[in-house]
């Protein structure tokens, strides 16, 4: 009886897109032609976008890689001998863990994506998984507290709040109820990585949800998850179904007689529900708006309760630093940006996908050392990063390195670490103006300055663009953004000017200015 080959082919949402359902069912109908013996695993994708559906070979010598396979290039694949661990063919590229875009991360959080047959519960424990709760069940929640702080581990949503002062603050405040809420809301452009996590390997968001709720007595978490994601929704279910089957979520977590459960929410498709205290209201039931604070979350959120909001990121990171040991996770980065970053390269770029890397890295690195340049063959002009509330950059910019608080310093933000690159056929004018318009559409209406801001700030944006009055209109516009930026009540008024003035201020000639005038930021 001849060996039986196992050929990996992706489920993840962005390999669904471009048929990976067709390229597998194809592959086993033509194995099965030839009489040849496959186990086809299905597991999430390795984040090299541009070669989905990228099909893997395991081999005595690893896995090797082709792609982007469609259904028709199967016949082919098999005629080359693939199956044989034969690599005569133009879609191979060689061993996948030395295609220069996987080589050169350092892959902490994603460490088993793209590895494992997500739903595989042996497969997730025979690659580490687990061991962080089974060390966090051996300490005491302060303990547990001290290693995500010593960590220097920072919510990974946006706002960069440490993730063990948050923890320790619901630790410390008493109650009969406490709750895990995981922001999984995943609305900013150009961002994917926590449904790359979600879909790929969900066990590590449940094992840190329940590390958090052993760390801050929660006994109940809940994920918050966006509609748009149907293949996230259907793979979390059925892992926390079998992480309690087996113990590991439940009323005795890995024997300790420990008591912490989980389940999924959808949410209705409103991007204000991604900030906290909204995502909070829509979980209770009750319309998607800002609440005003204090009081925090962390002591008066869901249901009035002690609540740890985090990111699905910042969540599915925590097992590693159990397992590993905050000093561990603490050496990569720089400064205050401790840690890795799984960065979305998107827009106008050859190489799309996700990139994993310490703190510290530049733009420009991953523009071109990993993106490639861009899709479109003409020079790049402005890469936004951090979603449609981030900032547009200019070249000069982008050899500073990816780190919170050097981002602040040129009033930009690193946030969920999704960048949309533009080429130089860009009209920043327009940009900003669909920035406006943005925050007008998605506004829950609570705040004067976001809702009524946002869409005079679209009018004059128009009467910029069409010269009328086009002086006055940009001092309008700057008063405006002001008042918006200090009268806010939640980030998405508080940071819309971020991408109209840094488009304003760096590419004045796309709104008719004078581009040798000095910029007044």
């Amino acid at each position: 009886m001849t060996a039986t080959v196992k050929i990996f082919v992706p489920k993840d949402a962005a390999a669904l897109a471009v048929g990976a359902d067709a390229v597998a069912n194809t592959i086993q109908a033509e194995a099965d032609r030839r009489g040849i013996n496959i186990e086809l695993v299905r597991n999430g994708s390795r984040g090299l976008l541009w070669l989905e559906t990228l099909a893997e070979v395991d081999t005595p010598e690893g896995r090797v890689a082709f792609g982007p396979v469609d259904a028709d290039d199967v016949a082919g694949l098999f005629d080359a001998g693939w199956h044989l661990s034969k690599r005569d063919h133009a879609l191979c590229h060689g061993p996948t863990e030395d295609i220069p875009y996987l080589k050169n991360q350092q892959r902490l959080t994603f460490a088993r994506v793209g590895i494992t047959d997500p739903l595989s519960l042996s497969d997730y424990q025979a690659h580490g998984g687990f061991e962080g709760l089974k060390r966090a069940i051996g300490m005491t929640p302060a303990e547990i507290v001290e290693e995500v702080t010593q960590s220097g581990l920072r919510g990974r949503g946006g706002a960069a709040f440490p993730t063990g002062i948050k923890w320790k603050t619901v630790l410390n405040t008493p109650a009969d109820q406490k709750y895990i809420a995981c922001n999984a809301d995943e609305g900013d452009s150009g961002t994917f990585s926590d449904r790359m996590i979600m879909e790929g390997d969900p066990y590590t968001l449940i094992e840190g949800m329940t590390i958090a709720g052993l760390a801050v007595g929660a006994t109940q978490g809940y994920i918050y998850l966006r509609s748009e994601y149907p293949h996230a929704a259907a793979a979390l279910n059925s892992a926390i179904d079998n992480a309690r089957a087996v113990g590991w979520l439940g009323h005795d977590i890995g024997g300790s007689g420990r008591h912490f459960d989980l389940e999924v929410r959808i949410g209705a498709g409103a991007y204000i529900c991604g900030e906290e205290t909204s995502m909070l209201e829509s979980l209770e039931g009750k319309r998607g708006l800002v609440r005003a604070k204090p009081p925090l979350p962390a002591i008066k959120g869901l249901f009035g309760k002690p609540t740890v909001i985090n990111n699905v990121i910042s969540l599915a990171t925590v097992p590693i630093i159990l397992a590993k040991g905050a000093n561990y996770y603490r050496d990569f980065g720089m400064g205050r940006s401790m840690g890795t970053l799984p960065f979305q390269l998107a827009g106008n770029l050859k190489q799309g996908g996700l990139v994993e890397r310490a703190f510290g890295i530049t733009l420009r690195e991953l523009l071109y050392d990993f993106g490639g340049g861009s899709a479109s063959g003409r020079p790049l002009k402005a890469i936004q990063v951090g979603g449609p509330l981030g900032a547009y950059l200019p070249e000069s910019q982008w050899d500073v390195p990816l780190d919170y608080e050097a981002y602040i310093g040129i009033s930009a933000m690193v946030g969920h670490g999704g960048l949309v690159a533009f080429d130089d056929t860009a009209d920043m004018s327009h940009l900003a103006e669909y920035a406006m318009e943005f925050c007008a559409v998605e506004s829950c209406g609570k705040c004067t300055p976001c809702r009524i801001g946002a869409v005079r700030g679209t009018e004059v944006i128009q009467k910029i663009r069409a010269n009328h009055q086009r002086e006055q209109q940009v001092h309008l516009l700057r008063d405006l953004c002001d008042t918006m930026l200090g009268g806010s009540l939640c980030a998405l008024g508080g940071m819309t000017p971020y991408p109209v003035l840094s488009a304003l201020n760096h590419f004045p000639e796309d709104f008719g200015l004078d581009a040798t005038a000095p910029a007044n930021p």
